[in-house]
């Protein structure tokens, strides 16, 4: 099979996946943004589809009160008996939970909470027993769970089962039996530059563990050169053809000399084999951007589509319908958004967005090299503002808006860069709608403005930034750079309403 690496381009940290039959699932975590977690299907590994969210009502995830790249941490999602399950982490709101679905594209359960403490929660079933393991004071802890109550053992204690290597930042734990044997994966190192996966074995799911002989048993910290970094956060699945694969996050780093990343942490797909008891990954070697494997029946595509966005409000009758690609950031005050014929239309509230609340709907930027547009009908009051951003949390976003400056309608680049917030051009706009363009590439954001009905050439760059300041190295955090609209009042509510229409999003034609 060939196929190109990363599978879940965009941020797609945490990456977890199971089989029911002959069918693929997979879940990533999702952090602020709302609906949470995003399920994705395949049949051959390399090609998913995305199927829609496991957390889409408020009650199953609340994240009002939380910061940016706080809410919801690395999922784990299995299928048993006929039932799917995902067990994951809210961080801000009470710990482990676990929610269920017969079909995953369907509605799934309300949540039930487990009690125990830490993150990155891993479920197995060992005949009639169902353990919970996971991550919390730097080592991998275990512990009985009743998934009907959330009752966790006969005293509520857990155990240590494997405290980890040299490395700090034990985590991601999940548990798989082999023929026999209990294997358990975990990370190591922190998810940046020292990220690695290692694995320990057992006769018993409970352990005690022996370590693999060459831990780490996969990492591209010591590969400076290569394209793929940060490797880890590691989880195994067998195909249907018998073949093994291993799904794991990493990051593709820009710039020559101080590397930067701002797509955030993405999917790839590698695949596993056995030796001597153990699981070998890409049999040692480098994992690739452009991947071939010979001991698979599985077949790729190659098909992309679902990466790019065309019109998605024509078709919709309710933000409800839009595709599964869309966010908003936290739980939305949904009475601020509605479709109108072919347009969303947006009710700006008090907060911008510097505040958490921001009105906010936008999707994954995906491509380093890759545009965004839309048409903004919009006649703002004194205060009001409506546009596009580029937008890694609060304190990093380069946004282009129509506002009221003196009486007249306007056009403007904002920069927010940490503690500083910068208006870098302005330009005068007629009557009648505007589009308003983001364009990126490895290194920089252009933003445009362009009134709909002006003459031939009338598309004026507004600002050209540097890309780096919505990096990761720069913005910190777990998430990537999002492209989404937005309205504010800035302290008000807006009298006037956004409209937006003829949005895409896609990569530039080479």
């Amino acid at each position: 099979m060939d196929y190109a690496n990363p599978v879940l381009p965009g941020c797609h940290p945490d990456p977890t996946v199971c089989r029911a039959g002959e069918d693929y699932f997979l879940a990533t975590s999702t952090f602020e943004y709302f609906p949470g977690v995003p399920l994705y299907h395949s049949e051959n590994l390399a090609d998913w589809e995305p199927i829609g969210h496991a957390l889409t009502r408020d009650e199953q995830l609340p994240l009002d009160d939380v910061d940016a790249s706080e809410g919801i941490f690395a999922p784990t999602l299995r299928h048993h008996e006929g039932t799917f399950y995902l067990v994951t982490t809210n961080v801000a709101a009470g710990g482990h939970f676990v929610v269920t679905a017969e079909d995953p594209r369907g509605e799934w359960s309300d949540p039930v909470w487990i009690d125990a403490p830490g993150y990155d929660p891993d479920l197995f079933w060992d005949d009639d027993q169902v353990y919970v393991t996971y991550a919390n004071d730097d080592a991998i802890r275990q512990t009985p769970v009743d998934l009907e109550t959330g009752e966790t053992g006969e005293t509520g204690e857990s155990a240590t089962i494997w405290a980890g290597l040299d490395d700090a930042f034990t985590e991601a734990p999940h548990l798989y039996e082999v023929e026999g044997t209990y294997y358990l994966l975990a990370a190591e190192g922190g998810t940046h530059g020292q990220h690695v996966v290692s694995v320990a074995r057992s006769d018993d799911p409970t352990g005690p563990f022996e370590d693999h002989p060459d831990n780490p048993i996969f990492s591209h910290r010591s590969r400076v050169m290569q394209p793929i970094a940060a490797t880890g956060h590691g989880d195994l699945v067998q195909a249907h053809d018998g073949s093994w694969w291993m799904t794991f996050l990493g990051i593709r780093q820009q710039g020559e000399h101080v590397p930067y990343h701002q797509l955030g942490r993405e999917t790839f797909l590698a695949p596993v084999t056995w030796a001597d008891g153990w699981p070998v990954v890409n049999g040692d070697d480098v994992v690739e951007l452009a991947m071939s494997v010979d001991d698979t029946d599985l077949e790729a595509t190659g098909d992309r589509a679902w990466t790019r966005t065309v019109d998605p409000f024509a078709d919709a009758t309710d933000t409800a319908d839009l595709g599964p690609e869309w966010n908003y950031r936290r739980n939305p005050d949904r009475e601020r958004y509605r479709i109108e014929g072919d347009a969303l239309v947006l009710s700006g509230g008090p907060d911008t967005l510097d505040d958490p609340h921001a009105t906010f709907l936008g999707r994954r930027q995906q491509h380093h090299d890759c545009r965004a547009t839309c048409r903004l009908s919009f006649d703002p009051d004194t205060g009001e503002e409506a546009g596009l951003t580029a937008l890694m949390n609060e304190d990093h976003h380069y946004d282009v808006a129509v506002v009221e400056r003196g009486g007249e309608r306007r056009a403007l680049a904002r920069l927010r860069i940490g503690p500083s917030t910068e208006e870098v051009a302005e330009l005068s706009l007629p009557d009648g709608p505007v589009t308003l363009s983001i364009e990126a590439s490895p290194r920089s954001y252009d933003l445009f403005a362009e009134p709909t009905d002006g003459a031939p050439g009338s598309t004026t760059t507004l600002a050209t930034v540097d890309a780096r300041y919505l990096s990761t190295e720069v913005a910190t955090g777990f998430t990537g750079v999002y492209v989404g609209l937005y309205a504010t009042g800035d302290g008000s509510d807006c009298e006037s309403a956004a409209r937006f229409t003829d949005f895409e999003y896609g990569p530039m034609e080479s």
